[in-house]
């Protein structure tokens, strides 16, 4: 725990988050300022030296409010180390592992927490023919928000691949596609929040299905089996442990019951920077178990640490 008054709250970045990650910013310094922390946003424009230099006057903490790469993928987390600053969040390695989505995949299964099948195909080998029975779904290897999924039914759905319509590298993940429903559980320090089941309103939970109002039904709590319910609480948890996370983070699910219930779950992958908008699902699962957006927000800061 850390006696913190001054923040500055990092926001914006460069990643496709970045207007995501400025309402969070806006929505984090808002809320501290109402309990009386001298909260300062920061706009981070990929500029290291103009960070560091805006970072100057040394805040008790940095809250992290960036989404996507360099923001949640270990990079900015190192450069906070470096200058010995406590911040929000996960620290280098578990934000590393998290985005890595293979790597973190490998850790899960070792953990015991049931994941879907995968494999890392280059573009070319996907354009060449079917790597994975279909259906199944194309993710790149590192991005957050469903930035570049894409769910492949019929061949003809695969992208075409080149650098406007895939700037996300060489290496794909594909993963079986598994049908039934969208779940999420919040983990706040060490304790799961809730589940909430997540029914879109047309296609699946893209990034406009996230971030549009509308567009998403939020059901909390999931109505789920209870066993089902008490699983995907226990697996975020150990999720969470097992990467090291800290602060609040965020594991989504599939629960394929469309064979009949109890039906399986999958762990997907864990999101450990999760929105702090009004649409998001953190804060909103945190509200459902009495604690309000400001406190959440609060208890980050006050459980801010520096592995250094």
């Amino acid at each position: 725990m850390t006696d913190a008054r001054s923040v500055a709250v990092l926001m914006g970045g460069t990643s496709n988050e970045r207007e995501v990650s400025l309402v969070s910013g806006n929505a984090v310094v808002e809320a501290l300022r109402e309990r009386g922390f001298d909260a300062r946003p920061i706009d981070y424009s990929g500029d290291v030296a103009a960070l560091i230099g805006a970072l100057n006057d040394r805040p008790d903490v940095v809250f992290n409010a960036l989404h996507g790469r360099y923001g949640e993928d270990g990079c900015i987390q190192g450069v906070l180390e470096l200058a010995g600053l406590r911040y929000t969040h996960s620290g280098v390695l578990a934000s590393a592992l998290a985005m890595d989505k293979p790597m973190a995949k490998r850790l899960f299964v070792e953990a015991g927490i049931p994941c879907t099948e995968h494999v890392i195909a280059t573009r070319d080998e996907i354009l060449g023919g079917d790597v994975m029975s279909l259906p199944y779904v194309i993710k790149p290897l590192n991005e957050g928000s469903s930035v570049g999924v894409r769910i492949v039914r019929e061949s003809r759905d695969k992208p075409a691949f080149g650098d406007e319509d895939w700037p996300f590298g060489d290496r794909v993940m594909v993963e079986r596609y598994v049908p039934g429903r969208e779940i999420t559980v919040a983990v706040m320090g060490d304790r799961p929040l809730a589940v909430t089941e997540l029914r879109p309103k047309q296609g699946f939970y893209d990034y406009d299905a996230k971030y549009t109002d509308g567009m998403t039904d939020h059901l909390i709590p999931a109505p789920i089996p209870e066993s089902v319910y008490s699983a995907a609480l226990e697996h975020a948890e150990t999720a969470h442990r097992t990467l090291g996370c800290r602060g609040v983070s965020r594991a989504d699910f599939r629960y394929d019951d469309t064979a009949g219930e109890p039906g399986s779950l999958y762990l997907l992958e864990i999101n450990t920077q999760p929105g702090l908008t009004p649409l998001s699902l953190a804060p909103e699962q945190a509200a459902y178990a009495g604690i309000d957006f400001g406190d959440m927000v609060a208890w980050m800061v006050e459980n801010a640490s520096c592995d250094s």
